[in-house]
């Protein structure tokens, strides 16, 4: 868990991939690590999104991931509610990976001072700005 003043923890779901976005966060100075990295690969791929969810809630890592069904997604949506979790996704599945990290970075400020905050919570990242999509938009 992060300590206070310092930037958060993030952890890359594997629908950000493993390699060009958080290696793009990387030198752009972000603390994060991948679902491969902590899980290993090909173990990565078999890790239910319920249970990586509740371990990074747990740990304090903010969780990055890309997913355009987020809203219909109950289990998932339930397990950020239990555990607490901090969320940004990108709602878009059409984009470069370079334009993933680019929205990340792009809201850099207003992501770190939303993952300050105690969750649950899940952000829409968009081009030029946060959506809260819990609570409210996702009851």
């Amino acid at each position: 868990m992060s300590q206070p003043g310092q930037p958060p923890k993030f952890f890359a779901d594997r629908s950000l991939g493993r390699i060009a976005v958080p290696n793009l966060l990387r030198a752009a100075g972000w603390d994060l690590i991948t679902l491969a990295e902590h899980y290993g690969v090909p173990a990565d791929e078999q890790v239910a999104d319920t249970e990586w969810i509740e371990e990074t809630a747990k740990l304090g890592w903010i969780v990055l991931m890309k997913d355009k069904r987020i809203r219909y997604r109950r289990a998932e949506i339930d397990a950020v509610i239990e555990y607490r979790a901090r969320c940004f996704v990108i709602t878009r599945g059409d984009l470069a990976s370079a334009v993933y990290a680019d929205r990340f970075l792009a809201n850099q400020q207003a992501i770190f001072r939303a993952a300050a905050d105690p969750g649950p919570s899940i952000y829409a990242v968009h081009a030029d700005c946060l959506e809260s999509l819990y609570p409210s938009r996702l009851n």
